[in-house]
């Protein structure tokens, strides 16, 4: 992965958060994050995709979140929500996405940004959302034989 879709990530979980605790509009957002270049080493399409994507999607996310969580959505951490959030957006619209990936950079957005052991939330619910959504990519994933590879001194 990208630096830049990674600072897109980091990204998309601040504005999200901002979203999630003020209300403020996506565009006002949005527009203080240009201004303030904050997505200066962001992919801005892949930021925005996420940090729109995310709202208009929200009822569909929680509802799967809902069903690994161990508390109402709104109870969750506002940082480990976006991060849920996020990750389960990119679980379910973008397939093209390996969902390894979506889970190692929503663990490392939770050691980036979360509580101490967030991370291990986090990894256990979007873990039971792969399981669910990303089921027939997970039982194609067929182990290649590990290869012995001698080096020449």
């Amino acid at each position: 992965m990208s630096q830049a879709r990674t600072n897109a990530r980091k990204a998309a979980v601040q504005a999200l958060y901002q979203w999630q605790m003020t209300g403020q509009s996506l565009v006002e957002i949005e527009r203080q994050f240009i201004e303030d270049e904050r997505l200066k080493d962001a992919q801005k399409s892949y930021f925005s995709e996420l940090f729109h994507g995310v709202p208009r999607n929200i009822d569909l996310i929680d509802q799967i979140l809902s069903e690994f969580v161990d508390r109402p959505i709104d109870m969750i951490d506002p940082v480990e929500r976006a991060i849920l959030r996020i990750g389960a957006y990119e679980m379910t619209n973008r397939l093209d996405m390996p969902y390894r990936v979506v889970l190692n950079e929503s663990i490392n957005l939770a050691k980036y940004f979360g509580a101490d052991g967030s991370h291990k939330y986090i990894n256990g619910i979007l873990d039971k959302v792969a399981q669910q959504k990303r089921t027939i990519e997970i039982n194609s994933k067929v182990k290649a034989p590990r290869t012995n590879v001698q080096s020449e001194n």
